[in-house]
């Protein structure tokens, strides 16, 4: 039997639609899961190769359920990202028009997603529930349970509906990031275009405790794509931050900001470096000098000269 990739289910979910780009997933079995924690749970149990999970979008930032369940339980590794294009279709059971819906349902990442149209084009009483996944709101429409699904126009013919509107999104352009997640081990090889993500806790609540651990990155140059802060679960103010910055884990400067912040924060989660799906090469700022490569590496032979007495 060949290794299996998990992801968030049932068949018809914008994951599995993701997951069928990278093509390593042709030589895989396609497992979908009910949830996001069961799919990293087989992962952590040994049950399955790698997670394929949604982890951001555009419209609404970071997908809390991901980054919440990376935070905590056994260490786990992100080593491929996805980025996928995303409008919704309106699916109903035949028969049904715009005026007959009551109900409706899908990922609650996809209400923001929505929310305008929905505004402008259905009944002012009509309900919202959340759904585990979009695929699995639309099997719930065909059960009857819902009148309406919002979810990938693709999701129609596998639960027997019908796309009654399609090409929905409140926003142009809008996209979902989705992240090949596996057990620790070696990073992906650097590719010249990579992203590394860490979870951070800060020793204590202190004035200006965020702008210390911002400046590691700061000054190496290391430029930041996300940061999020997520609840700790120990009380109110507690927070751990989760962080996306340019660059590998064998560039230096990326290296010192990840030895800086392991000397100052209580704890640091790597989760790992990684391809940039955009294939954007990071660019250090021309007017921050000293945050090259090369210059690291000469400030680190300086150093071992001087040690050596052979400055």
């Amino acid at each position: 039997m060949p290794a299996s990739y998990v992801y968030l289910g049932p068949e018809g979910t914008f994951t599995e639609v993701a997951l069928r780009t990278l093509p390593e997933s042709a030589t895989r079995e396609l497992v979908p899961m009910v949830s996001v924690p069961a799919a990293l749970d087989a992962v952590r149990n040994g049950e399955a190769e790698a997670a394929f999970v949604p982890i951001e979008n555009s419209v609404e930032g970071g997908i809390t359920t991901t980054l919440d369940e990376l935070v905590a339980g056994a260490p786990l590794m992100i080593y491929r990202e996805v980025l996928l294009s995303i409008t919704f279709a309106l699916l109903v059971r035949p028969g049904t028009q715009l005026s007959d819906i009551k109900t409706v349902t899908a990922h609650p990442a996809a209400q923001p997603q929505v929310r305008n149209w929905m505004k402008a084009n259905l009944p002012p009483d009509v309900v919202w529930e959340s759904a585990a996944s979009n695929a699995d709101g639309a099997r719930l429409v065909q059960e009857g349970r819902y009148d309406a699904a919002f979810a990938g126009e693709f999701a129609a013919s596998r639960y027997g509906l019908e796309p009654l509107e399609t090409e929905i999104h409140d926003a142009e352009n809008a996209q979902t990031r989705f992240v090949l997640v596996g057990r620790p081990a070696r990073p992906a090889a650097p590719t010249g275009s990579d992203k590394t993500s860490v979870v951070i806790w800060q020793r204590d609540d202190h004035p200006g405790g965020l702008r210390d651990l911002l400046g590691e990155f700061a000054v190496r140059g290391v430029n930041l794509m996300l940061l999020q802060s997520r609840p700790t679960g120990e009380g109110i103010g507690n927070y751990c931050f989760a962080i996306d910055a340019e660059g590998h884990i064998s560039d230096r400067r990326v290296a010192e900001a990840l030895m800086g912040l392991k000397r100052i924060c209580l704890q640091v989660r790597f989760l790992g470096s990684y391809p940039r799906a955009d294939a954007t090469t990071a660019k250090v700022r021309p007017t921050l000098p000293g945050t090259s490569d090369t210059e690291f590496v000469a400030a680190a032979d300086w150093v071992a000269r001087c040690q050596d007495g052979r400055f």
